[in-house]
């Protein structure tokens, strides 16, 4: 019997006029959902690719794969990264990765701090502006940083998010506003190194080596944050920055810091099979989570610096191990790993 997966994803296109350029960044170009579909056919799979857009309930209903692989960022709405999977519980079709809940607490950045906050894991000082004249609460310090209470890849946190004063905070906020139409997060600013941290299993998920992305390699005048410029315009394939080290140059008493926390925070958000972790030092070197990307960028050339990828490929997997072992921790899941024969790929066990 051969395995059928339902590959669900979105495709990047360019933004229309009046919406920002940023727009579609979490979505996948077409060369990363053909890398992940060869990958899982590599492995012995029957692969179908299922666009998520108004027609994938109708299109998974009638297919009704054994498993869907889920990268989809979702179309719209506050919930929109739990749409597949919720629409996979009502089909009752097995899928890999977070379920619907934990992707809905995730994409909401105050929602995951509250919840980190209230299980001892450290996290940001932040305020949500609703309004662009919200008061600034007296607790939180410049410098401070501007984001989309929602979004993902960097979206909507520029070079200039970074604002000392409050003048620019008013601009910034209402700049986010204007062109996200969602509320504001602005955090305290940490002054220290950044690392992501890549984790993949279950019940005692694997920490990959820790990624620290080195934002003193920015170009000149830019500011010590990995913005959507960082991440997609300064640094390109045709023109990579030395942005990232993997494994990260620090200290044992840090890595295993780090490591605690990321399996902390991945069991507090009860996150399945993958999830990345951004966190950054504070002034004191203690490490607090920034974000939690249940859905993380799965972007098979090295030179993207996909953070995912980028870890595991320090830790040995190819990019086939690396989609296939996945696929495999969530077949484990559902007590299915005996539909999967391409053992050979499956890097944790």
């Amino acid at each position: 019997m051969v395995l059928r997966v339902g590959l669900t994803y979105n495709l990047r296109r360019e933004a229309p006029p009046g919406l920002p350029e940023d727009f579609y960044a979490e979505f996948d170009e077409e060369t990363t959902v053909s890398a992940i579909a060869e990958a899982l056919e590599r492995g012995g799979c029957d692969v179908t690719r299922i666009e998520a857009d108004e027609e994938a309930y109708i299109k998974l209903k009638t297919l009704k794969p054994d498993i869907v692989f889920n990268i989809a960022e979702g179309l719209r709405g506050e919930s929109r990264e739990s749409h597949i999977p919720t629409m996979l519980e009502m089909l009752n079709i097995p899928y890999t990765g977070s379920g619907p809940s934990t992707l809905a607490i995730a994409l909401n950045k105050a929602l995951t701090n509250r919840i980190l906050k209230a299980s001892g894991i450290p996290s940001t000082n932040f305020q949500v502006f609703e309004k662009a004249n919200d008061k600034l609460r007296k607790n939180l310090k410049f410098p401070l940083i501007v984001k989309p209470l929602a979004e993902g890849s960097s979206k909507g946190i520029r070079n200039d998010s970074l604002v000392k004063d409050e003048v620019s905070l008013r601009k910034k906020v209402s700049w986010i506003m204007e062109m996200y139409k969602q509320p504001a997060l602005v955090e305290e600013f940490l002054p220290g190194r950044e690392f992501t941290v890549g984790l993949i299993g279950n019940e005692n998920p694997v920490v990959l080596p820790i990624v620290e992305i080195l934002v003193d390699k920015l170009p000149n005048g830019a500011n010590p944050i990995y913005s959507y410029e960082a991440k997609w315009v300064w640094d390109t394939p045709s023109k990579p920055l030395d942005i990232f080290q993997c494994p990260a140059n620090i200290s044992k008493g840090l890595e295993e810091k780090i490591k605690h926390i990321a399996v902390k925070t991945f069991k507090v958000l009860n996150c399945r099979d993958v999830c990345r972790i951004d966190m950054r030092l504070d002034e004191n070197g203690i490490p607090h989570v920034l974000e939690v990307n249940p859905l993380p960028g799965l972007i098979p050339d090295p030179r993207a610096h996909s953070c995912l990828p980028e870890a595991a490929r320090a830790a040995g997997f190819t990019y086939d191990q690396l989609i296939c072992t996945i696929l495999w921790q969530a077949l484990k899941r559902y007590n299915m790993q005996h539909l999967f024969k391409s053992l050979d790929l499956v890097k944790i066990p």
